[in-house]
């Protein structure tokens, strides 16, 4: 026990060095921790490292999805969410074939479905990918397919892989329609559960209300959310991804500004710890996995051979499909989508001012709601429109999207799972652990390199201060019409002066810091109304068009600025 604690510290020791040195010698905190397992382990002195893949895939990647899912940015997921979605399932499941075949080839008496088990094992990608492009300051666009992508392959990978092993284990028979009903059930049942596991999530921790409390609950809503999924045949995974995004989306409306601030910090730092020790434990497990493979097959060369030609064959499949979604992406870039969208507007203005008799059905309420409901989508479809345009897919972004296909941890924990019986064990394992490793370390330290290349020019940012400009108008009209109306109050309860709201209303278009008025306890209450009005207003933005970046940086100022006042309030009392 006291040893094994120990080795704890020491890894948390070692993955906080590691995340603090990387930056300084240019090299992802991720590949560092792989380096220095990798060193360890061939230590003379250091046993050989073996985990239990449970602790990988029921411990660790629950987690770790969700703190990347409630950190999504779900604008930009919905609008590429066709691509995402081609990228997490159709390329998983041609890779799996790819590769089963191969394997099929050249590994003798394997068994075709054995080999797509594997195939399925080396498919998914691995957000290590994101972290390096974020870095790299490149198209946020690109980033986006490149986390969704990873959030989602992930479950198509295992369901693949779980329904051919027990394929092999009835006997070698499977049918096209019972993979994909097996499919179709267990991303069904993981929407459902997620979502109300997400949906409980938000109504309970506002409830509970206690810090400390909230912090607590959150730790357990990834593993809610898995584990009653798997019990039903559903992707746990899948149900933790969809869990988060709909805390994510939901926080702004039902946590409070501590609460939000104290989830961002509590999910970096599980995010951190988890993730570097899955990369540790990658580099510390080669001296096991390699002896095991040297006794069984007389030396690792054959699967050397295999996993670098495995990796050229996913490298290949990648390449074509993705030039694909950059085909269709661009031609959608370059539609005739926007007069069509003017002509519809142009249309819905006639329409509303119209003076014709109308039918009873179109009249009244029910008629400007529907306008109302057909502007938000009009206003939408443009904002998505000038998104695409803005951030165009060419051929430099796919082969961003190509190079930074890496695999690694699923793969790892993946490859352990396959059944004892399956021929060649120790050859499969080591051959997804080299597939990972090597992509991780030649992909991942080139991949800076390969972006210098290819001279990708930089982001336009004007629709980016276009929509900050947008919410800043409409979080100053926010506190006007606050201001106006009646009800406004203190917390608790009582009105402010007349006189105030007048001199405030007057200076609202000046920094409020400027403001001699708001210097007293009640200007300092009256923010606080005020914010509160700006981000009801902020919340019903999220359906106007404007992206997921400028939405969550004005409402981390709302938080910051409220978090200041109620720390000068609570000085003051």
């Amino acid at each position: 026990m006291n040893a094994a604690i120990v080795l704890a510290i020491l890894g948390v020791l070692v993955i906080a060095t590691a995340t603090a040195l990387a930056p300084r010698v240019n090299i992802a905190g991720p590949l560092l921790l792989v380096i220095v397992g990798l060193g360890v382990s061939l230590l003379p002195f250091i046993p050989a490292v073996e985990i239990d893949p449970e602790i990988i895939l029921v411990g660790i990647l629950p987690p770790l999805l969700y703190s990347a899912a409630v950190s999504l940015p779900a604008i930009e997921f919905r609008r590429d969410f066709g691509p995402i979605a081609g990228l997490s399932v159709v390329l998983v499941v041609i890779s799996a074939l790819a590769l089963g075949l191969f394997f099929t080839w050249v590994i003798p008496g394997l068994g075709l479905l054995s080999a797509i088990a594997l195939g399925a094992i080396l498919s998914p990608t691995d957000a290590v990918a994101t972290s390096i492009v974020k870095r790299l300051g490149l198209s946020p666009r690109v980033v986006t397919m490149l986390e969704g992508e990873s959030l989602l392959n992930d479950a198509t990978s295992l369901v693949l892989l779980r329904t051919a092993i027990a394929a092999v284990a009835a006997g070698g028979a499977v049918a096209v329609g019972e993979f994909v009903g097996a499919f179709a059930w267990g991303v069904v049942v993981a929407l459902i559960v997620g979502a109300l596991v997400g949906w409980a999530n938000l109504r309970f921790r506002a409830w509970v209300g206690h810090s400390a409390a909230n912090t607590a609950v959150g730790f357990a809503v990834p593993f809610v959310a898995y584990l009653p999924t798997e019990q039903l045949g559903g992707s746990g995974l899948v149900a933790a991804v969809v869990a988060g995004i709909v805390t994510g989306q939901g926080s702004a409306r039902w946590f409070t500004a501590e609460q939000r601030l104290s989830d961002t910090l509590n999910w970096r730092t599980v995010e951190l710890v988890l993730e570097g020790a899955v990369f540790l434990i990658m580099g510390l497990e080669l001296k096991d996995i390699w002896n095991e493979n040297v006794a069984e097959n007389d030396g690792p060369l054959r699967a050397v051979w295999l996993a670098l030609a495995a990796l050229a064959i996913v490298l290949v499949v990648r390449t074509g499909y993705v030039a694909l979604i950059v085909l269709l992406q661009g031609r959608r870039a370059r539609g005739k989508q926007r007069e069509r969208l003017d002509e519809f507007g142009a249309r819905l203005d006639a329409f509303e001012h119209d003076d014709a008799p109308l039918p009873a059905h179109r009249r009244g309420a029910h008629r400007e709601r529907r306008i109302a409901s057909l502007r938000k989508r009009l206003t939408r479809s443009l904002a998505d429109l000038d998104y695409y345009q803005a951030s165009p897919l060419g051929w430099k972004h796919g082969g961003i999207i190509v190079w930074a296909g890496m695999r690694g941890v699923v793969t790892l924990a993946a490859a352990q799972t396959l059944p004892r019986e399956t021929p060649s064990r120790e050859l499969l394992i080591l051959t997804a652990f080299l597939v990972a490793v090597i992509s991780l370390l030649v992909q991942g330290f080139t991949l800076p390199a390969f972006a210098r290349l290819l001279r990708l020019p930089p982001e336009n940012d004007a629709l980016t201060r276009d929509e900050q400009d947008r919410i800043d108008d409409e979080l100053r009209a926010a506190a006007t019409d606050a201001l106006t109306r009646p009800g406004l109050h203190r917390r608790d309860g009582t009105p402010f002066p007349p006189d105030l709201i007048q001199r405030v209303g007057s200076r609202l278009a000046e920094p409020p810091d400027d403001d001699e008025s708001l210097a007293h306890r009640d200007g300092l209450e009256l923010r606080l109304a005020l914010i509160t009005a700006m981000r009801v207003r902020l919340a019903s933005l999220a359906r106007s068009g404007i992206g997921s970046a400028a939405l969550r940086h004005a409402l981390a100022e709302l938080d910051a600025d409220e978090l200041s006042l109620r720390l000068r309030l609570d000085g003051e009392e």
